[in-house]
């Protein structure tokens, strides 16, 4: 990497004693300017990694010259040479934040290493920014892939709770994005300068867990060497994603339930009560009201964290959105390898429109990546997709035209009918046929268990 470096001083000896400092640096490209207007030019048209001057431009005072600077170039670190320096005129510029005061004649030595202590902050100031940046783009609503409505009534929910402080409660199966739904929140919300701490609970062996909520002090078990502080802590001011949050104790979930209600903690091993600022977002794979009525979560617990519930849906229940994510990876995965565009040919299209996606979109961006890979063209074919997909595309290509076969013919009666009076007689039907087996009361309508699930709740009928 190549440093920008703008020299500004009035007098020419001096800006050329200082290229000949900067000759023996090899990263470093210098710029001289002897006044303010042409600075500033500088200023609009280039950007730069340090800025050293003496402050003495005719045009200006020189508080005033660097209120503008910082006001072109806020995050430019400057660095004040000059040969009439006073504790007061040090105090004066420190206050306006230039990162070094030095006075003339100075050293080599001295100057080298303020110059590098200067660009090591300066590219790590650039680096934070791009990553903010590429961060917030990544995580803008804008580029989660969905047209579908479900996918719109989510991203419209995670706008709306993005804006406070709320708990939130994300459930959807595997690889239905929960992960980029709880970032798109922490991103956009009035938390995104603090950290966001994730811990997947289901990762996390069980006796390991409680110390990696809530850390511990020195000695509570043998190997606390040190007091270590726990996620809740480390998320302070920012945001903690709780994944899988079913996969925890019914002991823990007490814990957890004291940090939801009263935002403090014990450490391990501790007595001190210690506050915790930080937003919580929980995940689970599973129906959490399920595991209420089975007795696995705490009812308390489950009522505290819903405040916000989202629902995000299987791939299968927006086929819509297949062939655009698809479209999403493809492009992803060329840049990534450095091949040119690449597309799905329309059989491929029609393979994965029938394929039932089990592990949602996380098993598409992976059959995409395994496709790219293999794809010497410009199009994915049949023969780039495993034989699997193609199997299970092939036989629900199958089951889906015979159900068609079988289809019931119904005539509306003169007098027309409810359709939504209908559609609760069919489910409440199913239920009794089935013995009240939800999973296969839902195969006798030809429903998902989320969308008989749905139904269920349209009706009241879900007790």
């Amino acid at each position: 990497m190549t440093y920008r470096v703008l020299i500004v001083d009035d007098e020419e000896r001096m800006r050329r004693v200082l290229t000949m400092v900067f000759d023996e640096m090899n990263d470093v490209k210098v710029v001289t300017t002897n006044n303010c207007v042409a600075t500033f030019d500088y200023l609009d048209r280039e950007r730069f990694h340090l800025l050293i001057t003496d402050l003495k431009v005719p045009e200006m005072e020189r508080l005033e010259f660097l209120r503008a600077i910082k006001s072109k170039s806020q995050d430019l670190p400057i660095i004040v040479l000059t040969a009439y320096g006073s504790l007061e005129s040090a105090i004066d510029v420190m206050k306006e934040g230039v990162f070094d005061y030095l006075t003339a004649p100075v050293e080599n030595d001295i100057l080298k290493l303020a110059v590098k202590r200067a660009l090591k902050m300066s590219s790590l100031s650039l680096e934070n920014k791009y990553l903010r940046q590429a961060l917030e783009s990544q995580y803008n609503f804008g580029n989660i892939i969905g047209n579908s409505p479900q996918v719109v009534e989510a991203l419209r929910l995670v706008g709306e709770v993005s804006k406070t402080d709320s708990t939130v409660l994300i459930t959807g199966e595997s690889g239905t994005g929960k992960e980029l739904i709880a970032r798109a929140i922490h991103y956009n919300s009035n938390r995104a300068g603090g950290p966001l701490i994730v811990l997947n609970c289901a990762a996390i062996p069980e006796n390991l867990l409680e110390s990696e909520l809530f850390g511990y002090e020195r000695g509570a078990f043998t190997g606390a060497e040190k007091t270590k502080k726990g996620r809740f802590e480390l998320a302070a001011c920012g945001t903690f994603f709780l994944d899988e949050i079913s996969e925890m104790s019914a002991a823990i979930q007490a814990k957890v339930l004291r940090v939801v209600e009263a935002k403090e903690l014990e450490r391990l091993g501790g007595t001190e009560t210690i506050k915790v600022d930080t937003r919580i977002i929980c995940a689970t794979n599973k129906n959490p009201e399920d595991l209420v009525k089975l007795g696995k979560f705490r009812e308390d617990l489950y009522y505290r964290i819903s405040v916000f519930p989202i629902t995000l849906p299987p791939l299968r229940e927006r086929k819509e959105d297949i062939i655009p994510l698809s479209k999403h990876f493809l492009k992803r995965f060329s840049v990534k390898m450095g091949k040119s565009p690449i597309y799905l040919s329309k059989e491929v299209e029609k393979l994965f429109m029938m394929h039932k996606w089990e592990g949602n979109i996380r098993e598409l961006q992976n059959v995409i990546e395994r496709a790219v890979i293999l794809c010497k063209g410009n199009l994915i074919t049949p023969e780039h997709i495993s034989t699997s997909i193609i199997r299970t595309s092939t036989l629900a290509e199958k089951d889906e035209l015979q159900t068609q076969d079988n289809s019931v013919q119904f005539d509306i009666p003169p007098h027309g009918l409810s359709l939504d009076a209908l559609e609760k007689q069919l489910v409440t039907q199913a239920l009794e046929k089935s013995k009240n087996n939800k999973t296969k009361a839902a195969k006798l309508l030809g429903l998902t268990r989320g969308t008989f699930r749905y139904r269920l709740q349209k009706y009241g009928l879900s007790n």
